[in-house]
């Protein structure tokens, strides 16, 4: 991966070649972030169309990038700010209407995977409970097994304060599944 992050950056740092950077960006990140941003917003149709104002903040935006951490770390932290954005407009939606964590563990159901077992949906559901942070350092070390320091350099937080959020994070979740699981 890390050869075909410098021929990227590469690629992506010359006007000429920008747009096979970017072809080759997507190639190489595109699974790994629609996950990360399905995990968070649930929705298919929303986390295409984040993944799709990701790349297309990380074509317009790539001066920005300073190199001081991985690219992929970089796109993540541009995902994860555009799904909290999202999130964000989707609780503006939904104040009148209702509990959003509701909302989205209703979204849950609705997406469930073919073959779902109940203890996968309770854990969805369990999660969508979680607050913004605690669910997105969930996601990252449960899902996707990234390290605290990667975790850290995307969420822009210190790995003790992360451990933490994944400490009470993991109890709830486990606490929801408990509360709520009938054999």
């Amino acid at each position: 991966m890390k050869i075909q992050e410098a021929e990227i950056i590469e690629l992506m740092s010359s006007e000429k070649s920008r747009e096979k950077g970017v072809r080759l960006m997507m190639d190489a990140y595109q699974s790994r972030l629609y996950w990360h941003i399905r995990r968070f917003v649930v929705d298919h149709d929303l986390a295409q169309d984040i993944l799709q104002d990701t790349f297309i903040k990380a074509y317009q935006n790539f001066h920005q990038f300073k190199q001081e951490s991985q690219l992929y770390t970089w796109l993540y932290r541009i995902a994860t700010n555009e799904s909290l954005q999202q999130i964000n407009k989707l609780k503006k939606m939904q104040k009148g209407e209702g509990d959003p964590t509701i909302y989205l563990q209703n979204l849950v159901a609705e997406n469930v995977q073919p073959g779902a077992d109940e203890i996968q949906i309770l854990l969805q559901k369990a999660i969508q409970t979680l607050p913004e942070k605690q669910k997105l350092v969930f996601n990252m070390r449960y899902y996707e097994d990234l390290p605290y320091e990667e975790i850290s350099q995307i969420l822009e937080m210190s790995v003790g304060t992360l451990k933490t959020n994944y400490h009470y994070a993991k109890q709830k979740v486990e606490d929801y599944v408990k509360q709520n699981y009938t054999e």
